[in-house]
């Protein structure tokens, strides 16, 4: 009902702007028609405010899908005519959309085939201890998270490392914590780690700014390292001693022995030669777009996963809301909406704010809500503020970007943070306060170091 009522009000508002707008119009004489542009340009910073005020109060409530309140707001702002249908769907067919469904293909053979389970099946090679196996875990799912799907990661790996606890007699929730903390820290190693790094990217470029594949990685690495050497000294002390919740149950590991070893090494191959090719794109000549979708259509075509496989791997929900949200930030940046929140944010900060400043300022705001809503969702809403702050005081907006998709990969610190926080609850028994234990140091941490290392390795005045 909630959602219903949601959707009545915000296209009733809507229209009621659409109306008062063209009676405004038919008020103004010919001699007039310099107010009346005036006029309409500011109604469509109105239009764009209050679709910007919807789709935040509508990802933070989540009763509409995430992918649908980003289409709703951007066809929303096509009918309103804040933008035209051309610059609407372009958005959809995005160059980093299209690279985000290659490797959704990509990725998605590992995990059909087997190969990522094999992969995760390493930790115990390497484990002797709790503390090794803590680390065995970290490195291996945070290196995958960097070039798969975070959650995917996390999915497949799961009932890897409950089962290696039920063996060696260690308590789940000493182990399982750690792993999706390390597929969020992975997801920040290259520019596919998360669809929010992605936006991010696609934010630098629009403003004719160069990028690359380890683009985050000066920061990512650090931060996956130096989360790793605080759960093996530190954070292990706040992890829980549970059992698992009861009636908890991991789902059982899909037998792979079916499938021809062929699979699984043209499978790895594949992705491999993907990545190198994105890492080299300017040697080759070929975009990362590109790449993407010929490893795609080689496992396709080679069998390794069928057309149908293909298919169901991408995830339209993404698509959708990255779609939608790149509409947005494109109405925010045209109707000067971003500009205006821009100088509210500055002028709180005071005359003449320090960049730094603005860099704690964003990344605490991202960082909370990335903990109560969906990162990808967090990070959409907060890239255009943040390059309207940097873009108001003369800044480089690089280590801004930067900020603002690390920050929203933070979601350490509840169990509704993101997806992999939330498999693990009854597996591992968590309650709240163990997320809020053993995560919010962890967000202390990458806080530090963001602070460190992004003045100094993107100058905010080059």
């Amino acid at each position: 009902m909630r959602i219903y009522v949601s959707l009545i009000c915000f296209f009733v508002c809507t229209q009621a702007i659409i109306k008062s707008s063209k009676e405004t119009c038919m008020a103004y004489t010919f001699q007039e028609k310099t107010k009346w542009k005036e006029s309409t340009e500011m109604s469509q910073t109105t239009i764009t405010l209050l679709f910007l005020a919807f789709t935040i109060i509508s990802f933070i409530l989540e009763k509409i899908p995430l992918g649908l309140t980003a289409s709703i707001c951007a066809i929303g702002l096509t009918l309103t005519g804040v933008v035209d249908a051309t610059t609407t769907f372009s958005q959809y067919v995005n160059s980093n959309v299209i690279l985000c469904v290659g490797m959704f293909v990509v990725g998605q053979a590992l995990f059909e085939t087997g190969m990522a389970n094999k992969i995760g099946g390493l930790v115990t090679r390497f484990a002797r201890t709790e503390r090794t196996l803590i680390i065995a875990i970290m490195v291996i799912v945070g290196v995958m998270s960097g070039f798969l799907s975070n959650t995917g990661t996390a999915a497949v790996l799961i009932p890897v490392v409950c089962g290696i606890a039920d063996e060696s007699g260690y308590s789940r929730s000493r182990l399982l914590m750690p792993l999706v903390f390390a597929a969020a820290l992975g997801g920040n190693l290259s520019i596919i780690g998360a669809p929010g790094n992605l936006m991010g990217v696609n934010a630098l470029q629009e403003m004719g700014l160069s990028t690359s594949f380890f683009m985050y990685a000066p920061v990512g690495v650090p931060m996956l390292l130096v989360g790793i050497i605080y759960f093996v000294f530190i954070g292990y002390r706040f992890l829980p001693d549970g059992k698992g919740a009861v009636g908890a149950t991991v789902e059982k590991q899909k037998d792979f022995s079916d499938v021809p070893k062929w699979k699984q090494t043209v499978s790895l191959i594949v992705l491999i030669l993907v990545i190198l090719a994105m890492i080299f794109e300017k040697q080759i000549g070929v975009s990362i777009e590109i790449s993407a979708c010929i490893g795609a259509i080689i496992l396709v075509l080679f069998g390794v996963l069928s057309e149908k496989e293909a298919l169901a791997s991408i995830d339209l929900k993404v698509v959708f809301l990255f779609g939608g949200s790149l509409t947005l930030a494109k109405a925010l940046d045209t109707t000067g909406a971003g500009e205006l929140i821009a100088d509210k944010i500055v002028g709180l900060l005071g005359a003449d704010p320090n960049p730094i400043v603005l860099l704690l300022v964003i990344f605490i705001v991202t960082c909370a809500l990335t903990n109560f809503m969906s990162n990808t969702a967090t990070t959409a809403l907060m890239i255009p503020i943040a390059v309207s702050l940097a873009n108001n005081l003369g800044a480089d907006p690089r280590a801004v970007v930067i900020a603002t998709v690390i920050a929203g990969s933070c979601a350490y610190a509840t169990p509704i943070g993101m997806p992999a926080n939330t498999m693990v609850v009854g597996l591992g028994g968590y309650k709240f306060k163990d997320y809020v234990k053993s995560g919010l140091p962890l967000i202390l941490v990458s806080f530090v170091i963001c602070m460190i290392l992004l003045p100094v390795l993107f100058p905010f005045y080059p």
